[in-house]
Parts: C-alpha cells; structure tokens; sequence
C-alpha cells in the first residue's frame, strides 16, 4: 500500500516537473527573444554613437612644449584641445629633442611615445619631427629623410583607426641654438618634406610660415612659448577641421 502511494506521488511529481519545464522552455525562449532584440538595438546605437575624435601630436620638444610656462595648460596640443572643443580628444605625444631619422642621436621610434602614440588608435596625426635632425650630427644621415618619414606614416596608417596624417613644416629658428640650425631646416629639411607628402599624399601644415617674423615668441631662439603655441595651435585646427579662434 505504502508503496503505491510512493509510485503515485512519484508519478504526480514527475508530471508537475514535466509541465514547469514546458512552461519554462516557453518562458526561456521569450527572454532569448527579448535578450536578442535588446542586443541587436544597443549594438546598432552603439555603432551610430561615435565617441571624440583622437588627434595624436607626434613631435619633439615643441610638441612637448618645452620652456613653456605652465606647459600641460599652454602647449599647443593643449590649446589645440580647446580649439577644437567638444568631439575631440588630443594628446601630446612630443619627446624632448627626438628626431625623426632612425639613426639620429634620440630616434623618435625608441622612445616610449612612439609605443603610446600607436596604441592611442587615433584618428587624426600631426607629426613634426626635423627641428632636432638639422643638427650636424643628425643631418648627416639626411639621405634617409625622406624613407624613414614615410615608413613612419605607414606605421600609423596600419592602425585599426585608419588614421590621417598631417605632416608640418618645422618652426623657424632665429637663427638656432644647440647644433639646431633654421638654414637648413628651410633650405634642406622643407623640400625632403615636400617630397614626403607627394610620394605619401600626406597634407602639409606650414608652421614655418605661420611663426617666421615672430622673434619675439622665441625666447631661447628655438622654441615658441605659450604665444606661439598658440600660433601653431590655430593652424593646426584650421588645417584638420577648419576650425578658427
């Protein structure tokens, strides 16, 4: 008798079990249903909301903003930023006296924003690199201008932000200090640019232009201070987003 009872039981259980497990399939397959709807409509929102636009500011000591009062605020990466305004997002990648040549005295690619830079995935580069390879012991290996340049901007166009690429005119110097010399930078460095952005299709910013007659913004006669940032800022902004202050 007991064990009748115990059949039934066990047969009435293994019924309620059968039934919660349809209802739940049931109730299961809803919420995928409701999951995958959701997913699709956030995946499609978030591919519609871009996030700021990424400008890396590859450079040397000018880009870094040395001898620049205050240099985080008044840099011209900096000031770049608050030109540009909401929707973009610049970082200063300059290196105190980096070149640009492989195999000057402090090769831009071994240093350590040259890595940053990369893993930045930006959308916007501006390099000025040359002020540093006028240097004698630097200009010397001048017949390697033109390639390591443009080994460099196919670095970053690899990247998975597809970048763009601006290349500058570097800044004068009146006349030069520490080996740095503005004759050979207008004379010798400018073409080899012209070079690279015919053979990279690279578009130039012509600092040099932009600071020359402006002695007074260079206190040490090679670097721009907070003013001539400024300078180079406006330009810069105007060139990648036709944006004027």
């Amino acid at each position: 008798c007991s064990w009748k009872r115990s059949c039934s039981a066990c047969f009435h259980l293994c019924e309620l079990l059968t039934k919660s497990l349809v209802m739940n399939r049931k109730k299961f397959s809803a919420l995928l249903l409701v999951l995958s709807l959701f997913g699709c409509s956030w995946f499609v929102h978030a591919k519609s909301v871009k996030g700021p636009k990424r400008v890396a500011c590859v450079g040397d000591s000018i880009t870094f903003g040395a001898a620049i009062k205050d240099r985080a605020k008044n840099c011209y990466p900096a000031q770049l930023g608050r030109i540009l305004g909401e929707g973009w997002d610049v970082a200063n990648f300059g290196v105190n006296g980096a070149t640009l040549l492989k195999k000057g005295d402090k090769p831009y690619w071994k240093q350590r924003a040259f890595g940053q830079a990369h893993a930045f995935e930006p959308d916007v580069v501006i390099i000025k690199l040359g002020t540093n390879d006028s240097k004698p012991r630097n200009w010397k290996h001048r017949d390697d201008y033109v390639s390591d340049y443009l080994s460099l901007i196919e670095g970053f166009r690899k990247l998975e932000s597809k970048p763009e690429v601006f290349i500058c005119y570097p800044a004068p110097a009146y006349p030069g200090r520490w080996g740095i010399t503005d004759k050979v930078m207008k004379e010798e460095v400018m073409p080899r640019l012209d070079e690279v952005s015919k053979k990279s299709g690279c578009k130039v910013i012509d600092l040099y232009a932009a600071l020359s007659g402006k002695k007074e913004m260079f206190p040490d006669l090679v670097h721009p201070n907070a003013e001539g940032a400024t300078v180079m800022a406006k330009i810069v902004a105007t060139a990648i987003a036709g944006k004027r202050k």
